[in-house]
């Protein structure tokens, strides 16, 4: 080990009570799914089901949150707040970070679409704001350390101006990410209404996670536990508990909408009591499409399509418009849970070609972050003295580089316009996907869009796929694809909610299974265990040193410095977005086998996947 690696160990073991979180629920091993590895050797189809099944966890925990009557008084709040000129802010890290960007742009895109009140809705649609740990970047790529600090929590919703009258939504899966805890203190201290929003139980927090406990001690601070139970794959919390978070969030959203409209041009098909009920019937009807036999095949199809495409060194390109946050957000959380490539730069010839990326409709890269978001991006732009006086001296210096490149110059660079095809172009034996809704197929623009893109890729020789999400059968989507394209129809329930939470929640289900059923053919699951994970924050090198002393029978401490060293090892070329072996992979190789890390890379990058 060197001198470095000793000293970041010895940090971390010195701080360790704070992240040792194994004991946790949202870190435990789904019953259903233990054997997800075995099953998923069986055929694509059987992890498939084993995944949908667990989701029915999402459906009970939701019926929960809509029983307690939290979501009708959550929207009530919300209303009131809105109406008199306060601001939504939703706030999280990784998933839930991905999830606050998200719900941004649902509400956004709801108000720019309302022509009935031009004045009252463009007020409206710039009333939300999100607050992910590393600013819009960490959409598109994991920002490193960002969640563990509490103080840039504070500084991110405070450079936003959140202050009385403003309602803060805090989500952490885990209910103990500090980023998330500091922006719900910057919150509480400017005045705000904040929720806390999370997935574990009370008890588990309070006993064991102190800035937990302080923040369910304040009487200042609402509470809102959505505890769904294990995730499909053990800890990774952007399934089931991301989820609940997002089918209660938009309801809520929905439940404001309604009251807010009350008494205006068209106001809502719904009164707000009825929202929840209504809501949870329609998330009961798409769970059981998912469930369904007919579905499941079809998607199994979806994912041997992308598996094989992997397994030959091809790569997938997926293109979406009205779902691509969506889309985006499943490829980008891809990287850190199975480390696969992170998204390349257009212009850097360097870095690893990533196995997916998205393309949507816009044929500027400028104008398409906008569309996608719903508003101009916004990214974190810190001086090196506003991070200095934040953190301590000794990761200060690391940090500094960090914001450094996250500003939006380099988000510019991630080209998800149409103007990004020429540096990554659709090749013989790649996969291209649309993913669409129906509304988006009654447009002729959004027809030809995706008609053409995939007929340009069907050209170039790659197979050419449609996932369609929508509640009508006949909906004409096989005669406007290429001869030979995979269509596959999501079927969704037709509802009066206005957000469409439930299509939402639905297409991330199967984006979730689709990907994670991938991985877990392609070995990066053992058991229900990601044992790829990338150690790039406090929890996850605690959730690395866990499943690698559970693998090497090693005690935590060494093995936290095993991790380490394996993180030095791999440091360069996940700093410059290269192909790396997997930290756990590593570890447990080195100590089973009596390996150096230059053989155990060479056994574990044997198996199969682009470049390897």
């Amino acid at each position: 080990m060197s001198a470095a690696s000793d000293r970041r160990t010895a940090e971390f073991l010195a701080i360790a009570d704070q992240f040792r979180l194994g004991h946790l629920v949202t870190e435990s091993a789904h019953p259903l799914t233990r054997d997800l590895s075995g099953a998923a050797e069986a055929g694509v189809d059987s992890a498939l089901e084993l995944l949908f099944a667990v989701d029915a966890d999402v459906i009970e925990g939701f019926r929960r949150f809509t029983a307690s009557g939290l979501a009708q008084e959550m929207g009530s709040t919300a209303a009131e707040a809105l109406s008199r000129g306060g601001r939504l802010f939703f706030t999280g890290c990784g998933a839930t970070g991905r999830l606050s960007i998200q719900l941004d742009s649902i509400w956004r895109k709801f108000w720019q679409r309302m022509e009935s009140d031009a004045a009252y809705s463009a007020d409206m649609a710039d009333r939300t704001f999100s607050v992910m740990a590393g600013g819009d970047f960490a959409l598109i790529k994991s920002v490193e350390g960002f969640e563990d600090y509490a103080s840039f929590g504070r500084k991110q919703i405070g450079d936003l101006g959140v202050g009385p009258g403003d309602v803060v939504f805090a989500i952490t899966e885990g209910g103990e990410t500090s980023f998330v805890i500091g922006a719900a203190w910057a919150g509480v201290e400017a005045g705000a209404k904040v929720y806390f929003v999370y997935n574990n139980p009370d008890d588990l927090l309070r006993s064991s996670v102190e800035r937990s406990r302080e923040v369910l001690n304040d009487d200042r601070i609402t509470k809102v536990n959505l505890t769904t139970g294990p995730m499909a794959i053990r800890g990774s919390t952007r399934m089931q508990a991301t989820s609940s978070e997002l089918i209660a969030t938009v309801t809520v959203l929905e439940t404001a909408i309604c009251l807010l409209l009350q008494g205006r041009q068209g106001g809502h098909p719904l009164k707000p009591e009825h929202v929840g009920p209504h809501t949870l019937a329609a998330l009961e009807q798409a769970h059981a499409e998912l469930t369904a036999p007919s579905f499941v095949g079809s998607l199994a199809q979806l994912a041997a399509l992308e598996e094989d495409a992997y397994r030959r060194g091809a790569k997938a390109t997926y293109f979406a418009d009205g779902l691509g946050i969506d889309v985006l957000t499943d490829t980008t959380e891809r990287s850190p849970t199975f480390c696969t490539p992170p998204f390349r730069k257009f212009d850097d010839p360097e870095g690893a070609e990533s196995w997916v990326f998205l393309f949507t409709t816009p044929d500027e890269t400028p104008a398409a972050w906008t569309r996608l978001l719903g508003r101009a991006p916004r990214t974190v732009q810190w001086s090196v003295d506003d991070v200095r006086s934040m953190v301590d001296v000794a990761v200060a210096d690391r940090q500094c580089a960090v914001v450094n490149r996250i500003g939006g110059a380099e988000l510019m660079r991630f080209r998800i316009g149409q103007d990004g095809l020429p540096a990554r172009p659709v090749n013989e034996g790649d996969v291209a996907l649309a993913i669409a809704t129906a509304s988006e197929l009654t447009d002729d623009a959004g027809r030809s869009f995706y008609g053409d893109a995939l007929s340009r890729c069907a050209a170039a020789g790659a197979c050419t796929a449609f996932l369609l999400v929508s509640p009508n059968p006949d909906d004409g989507l096989a005669s406007n694809v290429p001869p030979g394209t995979t269509c596959v129809r999501l079927p969704v329930p037709q509802t009066d909610l206005m957000l469409d939470g439930v299509t939402r929640v639905a297409a991330k289900m199967a984006l979730n299974a689709l990907s994670t059923s991938i991985m877990v053919r392609l070995g990066r699951v053992m058991g229900n265990t990601m044992i790829w994970v990338v150690p790039s924050n406090l929890k996850l090198i605690d959730r690395a040193t866990r499943y690698v002393a559970d693998l090497a029978g090693m005690e935590y401490a060494e093995a936290c410095a095993a991790v380490h060293e394996a993180i030095e090892y791999v440091a360069p070329r996940m700093e410059a977005g290269q192909t790396y072996p997997p930290v756990v992979g590593l570890v447990t190789l080195r100590a089973l086998q009596g390996l150096t890390f230059e053989q155990a890379e060479e056994r574990l990058l044997a198996g199969h996947g682009p470049g390897r």
